[in-house]
């Protein structure tokens, strides 16, 4: 794991003298070695200098002198251009950011990258960006660069010189900026801004993080550690007895608190006057959001330019996926301010990434950015949420276990479960109180940070509580956003104390149907909980959620692919051939009142290719639909699916057999299919239109009452919230399937066909799709649904109709053909032993665990999923996922032969 921190410098005045002496001793330190990197396509060349500098040891001693190791890059012409240091995240060294040194060198720029002390092949103790040390290292390698030939000067001893790192090395950024006026602009990411805050929020030690924090450095084994000896591995012994004492304590002292506020970019925030773009994961537990809030709001104080970007990821994901925008928004920041170029293009005051849309070149999800020309902090705009509940008592229990459970640090993976309906999150009964608001009758966009006020009493007189928020949907599924918790102490709780509750800083949808819940938790698998056990009584006092909604923060547009246009044509075209089809009906048969109340019977139905005698698209297909039910139509390519809800619709004739709904036999035009409604094959809109305004056009063309649309039922269910409002040009690939999805809903048809509805979408949408099913049938009407995604149909169908080859394998409910069973699929990192496999097979509630290919089947017996991933981090095992044991797929399979 790679964690990234930052780092300090010497104080600017009073350097003179000291500092000519610091630059040209470190000049001293020895030879370096000038390599050449291979250009690509038409750039110039990249050379690299490799080379030791040499530190003096600010308190004397044995170690006089700590040697960092260095890499200089250039590239192209003699001329003097502005400098960029580049450092590297906590675990790592100088190496991890060689691809974006070389990059900038092309750009023009001259790169210095380092490996601070402690790691890589440099020597020294790590000290957590000691201004005495590691940020006077900074200092240090500025003064170096003032002598280098190829650096452009302000002034003597004075570089053009930006700063840009990740994490450990964005922190350094930061301080380095307050700590060296030189420091022209920094482009700080995913860091910290006050390590109190960020290890021991609201006076609660964050155990987790810190001890993956601590045993990194501790453990970790390379050349520059050797020599120190101790259980301190490459710390200073004051950081090592600082976080032993605070370990034992489960809580932080006085001193503690000091070490790390002389550590922390908030320590001088009163002298960062740099250009600064602060980029922060939406995904991390370790510096959340409120760090970059904090560092925006200290910079825009003193004057600073500021721009803030929210990335997709965190330290709780193990990265982003947007390596390339942030590098290319660095180099314009550095352009802009190092260069002087007043055309880069440094992009908006604000930034978030959010999920949505669809590349339509590779079918994969895209991430599109929302903008606002001001930051609005993490209060911006708020609008109350009502919140019901009665008082609550619970307890914290005697050693604050069994702990709930959010985030887990080094799981990145099953972090990103949340955001398929699916997570981690526990909660234990006995140890939460929880407060519910009505149904949301409108999606609610919530960006910062949520508060309420709670009244709070223990019987112990403190109170350590974790307040999350929860995303319920109408089946009552849980998911929490960005899997954050806040930590609080309430202290003086003997007779009760009101406070108010800051809660984690999302960017997230609640849609329209859910219900928002407020949890107070007594523990947390991430933090210190008291040991002794203790009572607490919880109750609301205002009985409302205020919730930041940032409404100038608007979502960009992505372009349109050809067939948005495209549709449209071609359903006239549809239609056209509809009318000419409808000429030659022959006579009807005459309705069934035995069938009058069943949705749709297909007996003996058969449609041969064109031109062939024998080879039948489908082929004596019959089964029944009855209401109530959503019915999933499985089969493989060719299976014959698309063919036969054509010809349920009206849209081809049949050869042989029929097709009755409500009792009425289905010809083209047939007037029991107003009772239908169907989504085949994609739908068509116009994009300068708003959604609304295209359902109205749509419902017209029907020539039905208007009263008779039911469209607010079906936006309803449909939950596409404010957006129904905005042009359909806007629209990700989500919203317009949901768009497809109400356009078949209006009139609330009694019928509901939807071919591949989840086509394109990602996972969250898929969630949302899945409750949309479900909430329509729930109302007494059916839907029938064809997917390629069995472990979606397995969740949301609740009968089966299996085909292969144009015939009917078998019908029947889900469970019937599935089987029963509680199996998962755990995925693990590596090869599992059988050690291993016994161990998760004697765990409590778990009838029996098997080796899988990625890891182990687990059949359960008593216990929950999130209770077995407890144990399963208990027991250290390195798991990569966990979700159930797909046994449609292997009952799919069986049934057409493994032909799929």
């Amino acid at each position: 794991m790679k964690l990234r921190l930052p780092r300090p410098r010497l104080p600017s005045r009073g350097r003179g003298r000291l500092t000519a002496a610091l630059a040209a001793l470190a000049v001293l330190a020895g030879a370096g070695t000038w390599t050449a990197a291979e250009a690509t396509g038409g750039d110039p060349p990249v050379h690299r200098e490799d080379r030791f500098l040499t530190m003096p040891e600010s308190t004397g001693g044995a170690e006089a002198a700590v040697r960092i190791d260095t890499s200089f890059f250039t590239a192209g012409g003699d001329a003097r251009r502005p400098a960029v240091l580049l450092a590297h995240g906590f675990g790592g060294d100088k190496d991890d950011v060689r691809g974006q040194a070389e990059e900038l060198a092309r750009r023009g720029y001259a790169v210095l990258t380092w490996s601070a002390r402690g790691f890589g092949d440099s020597t020294g103790r790590i000290g957590l960006n000691d201004p005495d040390r590691e940020v006077a290292d900074v200092s240090r390698l500025i003064d170096w660069l003032a002598k280098r030939p190829e650096v452009r000067l302000d002034r003597e001893g004075d570089p053009r010189v930006g700063i840009a790192g990740a994490s450990y090395g964005g922190a350094v950024a930061l301080l380095a900026a307050g700590y060296d006026k030189r420091v022209d602009a920094i482009a700080p990411q995913i860091t910290y801004w006050d390590l109190n805050s960020a290890l021991f929020p609201n006076d609660v030690f964050k155990k987790l993080w810190t001890g993956v924090f601590f045993t990194t450095g501790s453990t970790s084994t390379t050349s520059g550690a050797k020599g120190s000896g101790g259980g301190c591995g490459r710390f200073e012994p004051e950081l090592c007895a600082m976080y032993e004492r605070v370990a034992v304590a489960g809580r932080p002292d006085a001193s503690a608190r000091a070490l790390l506020e002389r550590r922390s970019p908030a320590a001088v925030a009163g002298r960062i006057r740099t250009p600064a773009l602060l980029i922060q994961g939406q995904s991390d537990s370790l510096f959340p959001l409120t760090e970059s809030d904090r560092a925006a709001e200290a910079l825009a104080r003193n004057g600073a330019p500021v721009a803030v970007d929210w990335i997709a990821g965190g330290h709780d994901t193990g990265g982003s996926d947007e390596e390339g925008r942030v590098a290319d928004r660095t180099r314009a920041w550095f352009d802009r301010y190092l260069k002087e170029d007043e055309g880069a293009g440094t992009g908006p005051a604000f930034r978030i990434s959010r999920t949505g849309g669809l590349d339509t070149t590779d079918g994969s999800a895209r991430l599109r950015g929302a903008t606002a020309d001001r930051y609005p902090g993490l209060r911006g705009d708020t609008r109350p949420v009502p919140l019901t509940g009665r008082e609550q008592r619970f307890g914290n229990p005697a050693g604050g276990s069994p702990p709930a459970v959010s985030a887990v640090p080094g799981l990145g993976g099953l972090s990103r479960l949340s955001g398929l309906g699916v997570g981690v999150s526990l909660d234990f009964p006995g140890q939460y109180a929880r407060f519910d608001s009505p149904k949301l009758t409108e999606s609610v966009r919530v960006t910062g940070t949520p508060t309420a006020r709670v009244r709070v009493a223990s019987d112990s007189g403190e109170a350590v509580l974790f307040a999350k928020v929860y995303d319920v949907g109408p089946d009552g599924r849980r998911q929490l956003p960005g899997q954050l918790v806040t930590p609080l102490r309430v202290t003086d709780a003997k007779g009760g104390r009101t406070v108010e509750v800051r809660l984690p800083a999302v960017d997230h949808v609640f849609e329209a149907g859910h219900r928002m819940r407020l949890v107070l938790s007594s523990t947390d698998l991430g933090y210190a909980s008291p040991a002794a056990p203790a009572a607490y009584t919880v109750s609301l006092s205002d009985r409302e959620l205020s919730v930041p909604t940032a409404p100038g923060v608007r979502t960009g547009s992505s372009a349109l692919p050809w067939w948005t246009w495209g549709l449209p044509a071609g359903g006239l075209v549809i239609a056209v051939a509809l009318l000419l089809t409808g000429r030659r009906r022959g006579p009807v048969p005459a309705p069934d009142p035995a069938l009058a109340d069943v949705p749709l019977v297909i007996d003996g139905l058969s449609k041969r290719y064109a031109k062939s005698a024998d080879r039948y698209a489908v082929r004596d297909l019959s089964f029944r639909v009855e209401r109530g039910q959503v019915l999933g139509l499985l089969g493989p390519n060719g299976a014959g699916k698309t063919t036969t809800l054509r010809m349920l619709m009206g849209l081809i004739r049949p050869d042989g057999g029929e097709v009755r709904v409500f009792g009425h036999a289905i010809r083209p035009g047939a007037p029991v299919l107003s009772r239908v409604g169907a989504f085949v094959e994609g739908a068509g809109f116009l994009p300068h239109l708003s959604g609304r305004a295209n359902l109205d056009l749509y419902w017209r063309a029907t020539g039905r009452p208007a009263e008779d649309a039911h469209v607010d039922e079906a936006l309803e269910i449909a939950g596409l919230g404010s957006a129904l409002d905005r042009a359909v040009r806007t629209y990700s690939q989500g919203m317009r399937q949901r768009l497809a999805i109400a356009q078949a809903m209006l009139g609330l048809p009694d019928l509901l066909i939807l071919d591949e509805p989840t086509n394109g979408l990602d996972p969250p949408q898929i969630r949302e799709m899945r409750e949309v099913m479900i909430r329509y049938a729930a109302a007494g009407r059916t839907v029938i649904v064809s997917s390629h995604l069995l472990a979606e149909v397995e969740q949301s169908c609740t009968h089966l109709v299996v085909m292969d080859r144009g015939r009917l394998v078998t019908a029947g409910p889900v469970a019937e053909i599935t089987g029963s069973g509680e199996t998962l699929l755990v995925g693990v990192a590596g090869e599992v032993s059988e050690a291993v496999t016994e161990k998760v097979g004697a765990l409590p509630g778990v009838a029996s665990a098997v080796r899988a290919e990625s890891g182990l089947l687990v059949r359960l017996d008593g216990a929950s999923t999130p209770e077995l991933l407890v144990e399963l981090v208990r027991l250290e095992i390195p798991v990569t996922g966990v979700g159930p044991h797909r046994r449609l797929e292997d009952a799919f399979l069986t049934l057409i032969g493994g032909q799929a």
